[in-house]
């Protein structure tokens, strides 16, 4: 019986660290802000023009970190547009509150993800390596934070 127990712990643990296997690998791109987000000390807040002398002073990340800003930028029109619409189109159908709260909600979310797309092909940032920018530019502020620029 006690082979039994071991046996099925054994088979538990092993489907366990599968299963962080198969996620730690989709979510490896986090390992790369980790050293940013796990700090003793914060990084402190950084301005538009703290971004602008970045975009300015790297010719190789600059103009990607502005594309990526660009698309965001392009994304949050998109999830207000989502919002807005499909939140009065729920309330012209159904006068009711919290049916238009959740076509609100919905509507934006399906706003930012139909915008996100359009800016990927509009500005072509499938072929940008933008999560590589924007650790520069953490790279980047966190030296210019500390003193080191």
């Amino acid at each position: 019986m006690a082979d039994d127990s071991s046996s099925s712990q054994s088979f538990l643990r092993k489907h366990w660290e599968g299963y962080k296997e198969f996620w730690g690998e989709r979510f490896s791109f986090l390992d790369n802000y980790s050293r940013f987000i796990k700090r003793d000390k914060p990084l402190p807040s950084w301005s538009e023009s703290d971004v602008e002398e970045f975009i300015a002073s790297d010719p190789v990340h600059g103009p990607t970190l502005k594309t990526a800003r660009e698309a965001a930028k392009i994304s949050a029109v998109g999830g207000v547009i989502g919002a807005v619409s499909t939140a009065g189109v729920a309330w012209k159908y159904s006068r009711s509150l919290h049916g238009t709260a959740l076509s609100l909600g919905a509507g934006a979310v399906f706003g930012w993800t139909f915008g996100q797309e359009v800016a990927n092909h509009w500005l072509q940032l499938y072929r940008m390596d933008t999560m590589a920018a924007q650790v520069k530019f953490m790279e980047w502020w966190q030296n210019k934070a500390e003193g080191q620029s």
